[in-house]
């Protein structure tokens, strides 16, 4: 029973989740904003009234490739998003500009996120590496380094969280503000933006999931010795 939950968690969990957001994106990406805009005036409309000139917006080539580039000051969206003026696409784009607002208000969590981004991708190059001779050589050592390593990666993911929600929150009270959607339609904005959050949650519950694995093996690997 626990290999299946264990299982679920790992494979099911963010197939399901990647399903349901494509799903409702595709779902209100046939729905029109009743302001007409697309992603990128919406996305121009909002940055402007934060007075964010300096940043740019540019199409880029993916469906849900939307992002905030930092060190380039460039929101970036997928060509649906970017040309499009569905619920799907004002929210996406209007997601991506509270990105903007936060790197221009210094928002902490994304402070701290930008600090962990090398602590980050070291851990996740060299943790597998070292679970894996620690389990072959059965070395707790190397084991709890590799641990270490892990739990570096899983704290950047915990920290993307609430960075995310508030982009997410952000972009809602902008939609409505700026009157890029009506108040009956900020149902379906804030399920579109919901979904993608979800996505968020599915990647950090997997990584605690296997970082308890890990911890525990740990554990019985010292009880045996």
């Amino acid at each position: 029973m626990t290999f299946l939950i264990y299982f679920i968690i790992i494979m099911a969990l963010p197939i399901i989740i990647q399903m349901y957001l494509k799903n409702t994106y595709n779902k209100h990406l046939k729905i029109p904003a009743s302001s007409g805009m697309t992603g990128a005036q919406a996305a121009r409309k909002v940055l402007d009234e934060n007075g964010l000139y300096n940043v740019s917006i540019e199409p880029v080539k993916g469906q849900l490739s939307d992002h905030y580039d930092p060190s380039s000051k460039v929101v970036r969206l997928s060509e649906n998003n970017y040309y499009g003026s569905s619920i799907a696409a004002v929210s996406v784009a209007t997601h991506e500009v509270g990105h903007a607002v936060q790197d221009a208000e210094d928002y902490a969590f994304l402070r701290v996120r930008h600090k962990l981004v090398p602590v980050a991708n070291a851990g996740s190059k060299f943790s597998f590496f070292f679970i894996l001779a620690g389990m072959l050589f059965a070395s707790t050592n190397m084991l709890l380094l590799g641990i270490i390593f892990f739990a570096a990666a899983v704290l950047f993911q915990v920290v993307t969280l609430p960075v995310e929600f508030n982009a997410s929150s952000r972009a809602l009270t902008s939609m409505v503000g700026s009157g890029l959607i009506r108040n009956d339609e900020e149902g379906s904005a804030k399920k579109v933006l919901n979904a993608a959050a979800l996505t968020y949650v599915a990647a950090t519950v997997i990584a605690i999931v296997e970082l308890l694995r890990f911890v525990l093996m740990f554990v019985g690997m010292r009880n045996n010795d």
